[in-house]
């Protein structure tokens, strides 16, 4: 669960750059800021793109993704506040790097990606950081993963038009959910909640963009219409 502290000093500068840029868009908690410097951005990333590793941006990953930006997702690791007794679900593993920071914080990680090319590099990656807390499933991510259920927390890392059911269905009493839903061109982040078991959300940060998901209970492709 733990991972040592870097050996490799190539990009201790850069890392602290991003810290400082994180820092500078609000996320002031030191136990979130430690974890970029734990955890090494570029190994989640394709070499070519190394030299960009450590921008607070989006980066290419191929297959039409992207690793989301850095400071959003402090966010998310801000406003779930993960604890070591939480047991997380993951929609859209991507490069595997908020995979990794979660599996610093919570208990067991269960993410599911649907390109399994990009399922395969993350493990790669996280295995090199001997992160043993982690499942990865390749797989519709719209219906979640039920045979781990219910989850403490639950991080969307792509766009829906709304929030799938299965998401709600697997929520754990007093379980927090964040997912952008929206548009494809413009989405809000919401915050949802089980309380007393009714779900409530919540828009904490307006005006972001993220890949669309896609499967059964949210986008159909890329660029169609809503999944029946």
């Amino acid at each position: 669960m733990a991972v040592e502290p870097l050996d490799d000093r190539k990009f201790a500068g850069y890392r602290r750059k991003l810290i400082e840029q994180i820092r500078g868009r609000g996320i002031d908690d030191l136990a979130i800021l430690q974890l970029f410097d734990r955890v090494p951005r570029h190994l989640f990333l394709p070499q070519g793109v190394w030299p960009r590793a450590y921008e607070d941006a989006p980066i290419p990953i191929g297959f039409g993704q992207t690793a989301s930006q850095p400071s959003l997702q402090a966010l998310y690791l801000s406003v779930l506040d993960p604890t070591p007794e939480d047991t997380v679900l993951e929609i859209g593993t991507g490069s595997g790097f908020l995979t990794a920071l979660l599996a610093l914080t919570a208990d067991r990680v269960y993410s599911v990606e649907r390109i399994r090319e990009l399922s395969v590099r993350a493990r790669a990656a996280l295995d090199q950081l001997q992160m043993k807390n982690v499942a990865l499933m390749v797989g519709d991510g719209t219906i979640g993963w039920r045979k781990y259920a219910p989850f403490d927390l639950i991080v969307v890392s792509a766009a829906s038009p709304s929030i799938p059911p299965a998401f709600t269905d697997q929520l754990a009493e007093g379980g927090r959910m964040l997912i952008p839903v929206g548009t494809r061109d413009r989405q809000e982040l919401v915050l949802a909640r089980r309380e007393n078991g009714e779900v409530r959300e919540e828009v904490i940060h307006g005006e972001c963009t993220f890949v669309p998901l896609l499967g059964r209970f949210a986008w159909a492709s890329e660029t169609g219409d809503e999944a029946d």
